[in-house]
């Protein structure tokens, strides 16, 4: 640096002169935008434009710039205590996507718009939520969900914001709540429990009842079954002795009875 002033000097005022300018004017004047930037450019106070991405340049003590990130932005909503439909107290946060389509706006409409959208999010859920039953906070999410997206994006829309997505992160029931929800789970699972059971009574009783009725039909069907029944017990080898006995005789006796 030593050298490049003596140079300078050695070379006359009108050096000395774009050095200055070089050193403290260039980097006032000329500034590097990403891509996913803009820059909101104020001359002397007036608004001029959003310029960018690349290299803008401005007139030092006269233009202004306020950077902007296009980027999408996530923010959490901190918990909030609600009140349901049903009158069930619940402690709920949600997470707010959204990103800025209008950095002027962003700019000018809004003093701070990461603090205004955050605050908007904090009121939008809790009157959503509140006009929600516990059984649709716990089942319905999506639909909620996108409720929640459309009234924060509609009401962030004159500030250049375009809300993505809201998603309700937790939902916390009271322990009395909890165990009131569980016992309601069990005496659904033991209600379920006994109609199958008495399905499946229902059904064998009326299968039973096809049989008979067949048997009845034809009795042939009766000394199948007493054959079937007496190669089952010869089967397992046991110590039970068995007089086979004619249907017949049975029958007469049931006939005289």
């Amino acid at each position: 640096m030593r050298a490049l002033v003596d140079a300078a000097i050695s070379l006359g005022p009108a050096a000395v002169i774009l050095l200055v300018l070089a050193v403290f004017v260039l980097p006032l004047a000329v500034r590097i935008l990403r891509e996913y930037e803009r820059g909101v450019i104020f001359r002397l106070g007036k608004l001029l434009d959003a310029k960018g991405p690349g290299v803008i340049f401005l007139i030092p003590l006269v233009d202004r710039m306020v950077r902007m990130d296009l980027r999408i932005v996530t923010i959490g909503v901190a918990q909030q205590e609600i009140m349901t439909r049903d009158n069930v107290p619940a402690t709920v946060d949600a997470v707010v996507y959204f990103r800025i389509i209008s950095p002027t706006d962003a700019v000018v409409k809004v003093e701070d718009f990461l603090k205004a959208t955050s605050l908007i999010a904090q009121t939008t859920l809790r009157s959503v939520l509140g006009q929600a039953s516990l059984d649709d906070l716990l089942s319905q999410r999506d639909v909620i969900n996108k409720k929640l997206q459309e009234i924060i994006d509609r009401q962030t829309e004159p500030w250049g914001i375009k809300v993505t997505a809201v998603e309700v992160k937790d939902v916390s029931l009271p322990d009395s709540m909890k165990r009131a929800m569980a016992k309601q789970a069990e005496a659904e699972r033991e209600r379920r429990a006994k109609v199958v059971n008495a399905e499946g009574e229902f059904e064998a009783a009326e299968k039973m009842v096809q049989a008979a009725a067949m048997i009845a039909k034809e009795p042939i069907a009766l000394q199948l079954r007493y054959l079937q029944t007496m190669s089952e017990i010869a089967s397992e080898h046991n110590t039970t002795t068995f007089l086979p006995l004619p249907i017949e005789l049975l029958s007469a006796f049931a006939k005289k009875g």
